[in-house]
């Protein structure tokens, strides 16, 4: 059962705020209306037949019930609850999935706070009540969101296979958006059957053509996982012990193993193991890739464009030079970045003669100058250089020409 903390916030505040606001109630479902089906493609029909009253109706009392709560800690809440759970109902009916619902309450609750924020601090309130009325939206919306959820289950629980969806919408929940969640992940994995971990690893998966199906019966019945997606994943809260039984069992598939994060980190976490599969060739030593050994490489490889960017601003003097200078250059200069030796030393580290080394560094210090002795402008360059030396090994392991 959902715990109602937000009626008890609103009660706290002011009830002359309420009757303030009541004007406005239309103002404020109208721009949720208008955010939803500009933002979320599953609501961007037109407001015709059930489905425009439905998405009206919802949004409307949505915002009527949090004004008639302000103040008031009398207001009668049953209607409002089993008006949620029907819709959350009538959602599993026509088909649609639990993102679009949570994420057209999210928006709209954004888009509501917008605008009711101008009217509410137009009224001089004082800056502890703005914050309370604020937080309470979004605390409210993650409660209608679970009310919703409750609802969508009953419905589900009629259909066969009831728990293995259950587990995979709330999967799909973690992966996208946990931050403000908290409550109907709650209600999602009560109805799973599934004990809600503080922290846990997100893994991407990858098969190869023609691989056998994923040995997921190796799996202990913690690990929430989804096959079914065009990028499979899984979830578990101890990677090192739940991953154990498929060492010798991935035949055909590899994995990328986040590091142990909060749940609320899952979203970024999952974005982190795909990038790892993405640069790390299909050759690497077993079919596992933990994330944890390889943070630095991930950090500097998270956005190209930002490599590239880093790589304009500090290696702006190589512009002018062909790709080949460019590259004796590049390789010295991360040389003496990173040993700050002499040339007797680099030359070691290179392969080449120590004269050869003097004669690239004095065309270093022409072209860079001070900046070679600014500790930033340092620490710029050997991160771009290292980026670039990583991308090509990446370029190289994927067969790109010219690499």
């Amino acid at each position: 059962m959902v715990e109602y903390r937000s009626f008890g916030m609103l009660a706290t505040l002011p009830r002359s705020l309420g009757e303030e606001l009541r004007p406005y109630i239309g103002h404020a479902a109208a721009a949720m209306i208008k955010q939803v089906q500009r933002s979320v493609s599953a609501y961007s029909l037109p407001l015709r037949g059930v489905f425009g009253r439905v998405l009206v109706v919802s949004c409307e009392r949505a915002v009527q019930h949090y004004v008639d709560c302000i103040g008031d800690p009398d207001v009668p809440h049953d209607r409002w609850v089993e008006f949620y759970r029907l819709r959350g109902r009538t959602e599993f009916t026509e088909g649609r999935g639990l993102e679009p619902l949570h994420d057209s309450a999210t928006i709209g609750a954004r888009a509501a706070w917008r605008a009711m924020r101008p009217i509410v601090r137009g009224l001089g309130v004082g800056a502890d009540v703005i914050a309370l009325a604020a937080e309470s939206v979004f605390v409210y919306v993650d409660e209608l969101c679970a009310t919703t959820i409750e609802g969508y289950q009953e419905a589900e629980a009629r259909a066969a296979g009831a728990i293995p969806l259950r587990r995979r919408r709330l999967l799909e929940l973690i992966a996208q958006a946990p931050e403000g969640s908290a409550c109907s992940i709650a209600s999602l994995a009560n109805g799973a059957g599934w004990r809600v971990p503080e922290t846990a690893a997100m893994v991407a998966l990858e098969r190869a053509p023609g691989a056998p199906a994923f040995p997921a019966h190796l799996l202990d019945g913690t690990v929430l996982i989804d096959l079914d997606t065009t990028e499979p994943y899984l979830l578990t809260a101890d990677p090192d012990t739940d991953l154990a039984p498929l060492k010798d069992a991935m035949d055909g598939w590899r994995a990328a193993v986040s590091p142990v994060v909060p749940l609320t980190d899952a979203p970024a976490a999952l974005r982190t193991a795909r990038r790892a599969l993405l640069l790390t060739s299909e050759d690497a030593p077993g079919p596992v890739v933990w994330c944890r050994d390889h943070l630095a490489t991930l950090w500097l490889l998270a956005e190209d464009f930002l490599g590239a960017e880093l790589a304009k601003q500090s290696l702006d003097p190589f512009s002018s030079l062909s790709d080949k200078q460019q590259e004796r250059l590049s390789e010295t200069l991360l040389a003496w970045l990173e040993t700050r030796g002499g040339a007797p030393e680099i030359a070691q580290r290179l392969g080449v003669h120590p004269q050869t080394v003097r004669n690239r560094l004095r065309q270093l210090e022409d072209l860079f100058g001070d900046r070679l002795r600014d500790a930033d402008d340092r620490l710029g360059m050997q991160l771009a250089l290292r980026a670039q030396r990583l991308m090509r090994a990446h370029r190289r392991d994927d067969g790109e020409p010219g690499s």
